[in-house]
């Protein structure tokens, strides 16, 4: 069964702006002679990672709502180097626009069921090209 993520996207103002972020470190790790894969550093370690890297999503919540996702390739466990237990989310750097779906501010990341997850825009027959400020703005009206 697959399974997702939820995580907010702090200090990120749009998914453009998430995309470029996620440009930039892959540059900077060819500059640096690393793989080049885009990752997200977190404290928990997720228990159910058959579930999750078997066709999962991260899915980012931006400004109170969830805008994107990402697919989960690997979930990996190391120590920092004070010896705290945190993993690495590796992810396709590809961001997949969902449905605007509210959210309040929570902390660390959650489980996501896909029956409860906002799907991809166009999927719907929905306009894919609207501005995300207007989607936002119809969302919040309760008409989209």
């Amino acid at each position: 069964m697959v399974l997702n993520l939820i995580k907010l996207c702090v200090g990120c103002e749009s998914v453009e702006q998430l995309q470029d972020w996620i440009k930039l470190r892959t540059q900077e790790q060819r500059a640096l002679g690393e793989p080049a894969e885009q990752f997200h550093t977190t404290r928990m370690v997720p228990k159910r990672v058959e579930e999750l890297t078997d066709g999962g999503s991260l899915y980012w919540v931006i400004k109170g709502t969830v805008q994107c996702r990402q697919k989960l390739i690997d979930i990996r466990p190391f120590r920092d180097a004070e010896g705290v237990s945190r993993c690495h989310l590796v992810l396709e750097p590809k961001l997949v626009r969902t449905q605007f779906q509210p959210r309040r501010a929570f902390q660390g990341w959650r489980y996501l069921d896909p029956k409860d997850a906002p799907a991809d825009l166009g999927a719907a027959g929905d306009d894919a090209e609207m501005p995300p400020e207007l989607r936002r703005e119809l969302t919040e009206l309760g008409l989209l």
